[in-house]
């Protein structure tokens, strides 16, 4: 798991740091990179469709965490990432598109929460909370979808 986990924390790094020079802010869209697709722990067959920085609108280089949302085949996974270093109160839930069959992870991290599963990818809404405590964030995102729609 150590060497897992530091293949995705390098991949995560590079890719979030590479397409957000080349992208706008905000959703960034990647490339799936042998290294991605060796340290994905969503499973086999989930490429990696978008890494978001969180907190929005932070530089790269300053985000406290990341949001990565995978698809295989029409479905959807998504892990949120803790750059901080230390365990952290983290949460991540993906839900269907009418706001059903969420798939939550919770609780205190010092890695990533998640994976979390959707059957439909497509247009499935997003959670992602990250701070010292439920009640002390410094990430609260919520999308009304994370994965492409259409």
């Amino acid at each position: 798991m150590p060497r897992l986990r530091t293949a995705l924390r390098a991949t995560a790094t590079a890719t979030v740091l590479t397409a957000a020079v080349l992208t706008a802010p905000g959703a960034v869209a990647a490339e799936q990179s042998p290294a991605s697709a060796a340290a994905n722990v969503c499973g086999s067959g989930y490429t990696l469709r978008k890494a978001i920085p969180l907190p929005v609108g932070v530089d790269p280089d300053l985000r406290k965490a990341t949001l990565f949302a995978y698809e295989n085949g029409g479905k959807g996974c998504a892990i949120l990432d803790n750059n901080v270093g230390r365990a952290q109160y983290m949460s991540v839930q993906v839900c269907k598109v009418d706001g059903s069959a969420c798939d939550p992870d919770t609780g205190t991290f010092s890695e990533y929460a998640g994976p979390v599963y959707v059957s439909s990818f497509a247009c499935a809404p997003v959670t992602a909370k990250m701070g010292s405590s439920s009640t002390n964030l410094y990430v609260n995102y919520k999308s009304s979808y994370v994965f492409p729609c259409g």
